[in-house]
This record gives C-alpha cells, sequence and structure tokens, in this order.
C-alpha cells in the first residue's frame, strides 16, 4: 500500500483520477484542481481505511495557501493506469472536526 510520500508524489505529478463522486463533490464544493495541488506538500494521513469496499484508501487533511482545510479521500493503490483514485473531497467543518479539523468529534 502507498504511503503518505507516494500519495503526494502522485497528486504533485497530477497521476490521480475523479471518481464520479469526487468530480460532483468538487464541483459542489468549489474544490479546484490548483488546491488539490496547493495542500499536497502540508497534506497528512489523518485516517486509513484498510478495509475499505472496493480498495485500501485513506482520508487526508491539507490546507490551501489561503488556509482553507480540505479533505479529500485517495485509494492507497494505482489504478491500472499507474495512478490513484480520489474518491471524494470536502471542506471540513468546525461541528464535526476537532484539533484543526483532524479528529471526528
Amino acid at each position: 500500500m502507498k504511503n503518505i510520500e507516494e500519495i503526494r508524489a502522485h497528486l504533485t505529478r497530477g497521476e490521480f483520477e475523479f471518481s464520479y463522486h469526487a468530480f460532483k463533490r468538487a464541483v459542489e464544493r468549489n474544490i479546484s484542481e490548483s488546491e488539490i495541488q496547493e495542500i499536497v506538500e502540508n497534506s497528512e494521513i489523518i485516517e486509513d481505511y484498510p478495509d475499505d469496499k472496493y480498495a485500501p484508501s485513506c482520508l487526508l487533511l491539507g490546507f490551501t495557501q489561503s488556509g482553507r482545510p480540505i479533505h479529500i479521500q485517495v485509494t492507497r493503490i494505482e489504478t491500472g493506469e499507474g495512478m490513484i483514485k480520489i474518491i471524494t473531497m470536502d471542506q471540513p467543518d468546525e461541528e464535526g472536526w476537532t484539533n484543526n479539523y483532524s479528529v471526528r468529534r
């Protein structure tokens, strides 16, 4: 399974694809591809889902240059095209998260 450095490398190189759900959420929540690129350097795995339904995945937390927190759930394995898949993404709110958006309430 990919570690955070490998996931960051895929995201930095643009070696990712959006699931339909992730694309829909990006549009609804106004999360741009450039914001995804911005959070790569400071992103951390905050939750791990080794037994996720389709493939092992994890939840990343990162902050854009303007300080916007973004959660991105990604697969921890490559797809057949040598990419990772972004499963979903959102901007966490203070009601559902503590510890600077890294721990669920």
